[in-house]
């Protein structure tokens, strides 16, 4: 026997895939309704969103920033939410002073508020920046959501809320986190329609 085909691969991936969903949707439907309740919750109360992760994570966080800002499919008002991933200035400067531990912890130190949410992005849950992260918005009254997989890591128990999508391979974790973070947008912004 030869080698599996490109469209076999292409099929084993896309079934993967599709049984990663299953399993989100089989037991983490009750926790992302309670994220986006979460959210609203603050948002109502004129406070924000703000996001942070690593890599592919960190590009989440500025495309959940830019849903919320700009608009997923509903005309409505904006919505304040912040990724702390995107100043380069800001990221290389403290990883250079203060090392990139502090990277997320330090800006949400400036940025954030008492009553605010965090979303913390790490598909181990293991990643020492947002886990410092996570720590500075427990010690400042800001909410905290974290979105990982591989059991949840250090993360899992260390947040207000924890969605651990269940699945040890990065790429169905990161996958399923994006289809997360648009139902919450949807929720959000259904909350937030002709604002």
């Amino acid at each position: 026997m030869g080698s599996p085909t490109p469209a076999r691969e292409v099929e084993v991936r896309l079934q993967e895939s599709i049984q990663t969903k299953q399993k989100v949707l089989q037991t983490l439907v009750p926790v992302i309704a309670q994220a986006a309740d979460l959210i609203i919750t603050s948002l109502e109360a004129g406070k924000k969103v703000l996001l942070c992760g690593n890599g592919g994570s960190a590009a989440d966080c500025q495309h959940v920033a830019a849903e919320l800002v700009g608009k997923l499919f509903v005309k409505r008002r904006a919505l304040p939410a912040i990724s702390l991933t995107t100043d380069t200035s800001n990221l290389t400067a403290l990883a250079n002073d203060f090392g990139y531990d502090v990277v997320f912890s330090r800006q949400l130190e400036a940025l954030g508020q008492a009553g605010d949410v965090l979303i913390a992005i790490s598909t181990s849950g293991n990643s020492p920046n947002v886990l410092e992260a996570v720590k500075t918005a427990r010690t400042m009254g800001i909410r905290s959501i974290a979105l990982s997989g591989r059991g949840g890591g250090a993360l899992h128990k260390a947040v207000d809320l924890s969605i651990v999508v269940p699945s040890e391979n990065t790429q169905r974790i990161q996958e399923s986190h994006l289809t997360i973070e648009h139902i919450l947008c949807e929720l959000i912004e259904a909350r937030f329609a002709n604002s």
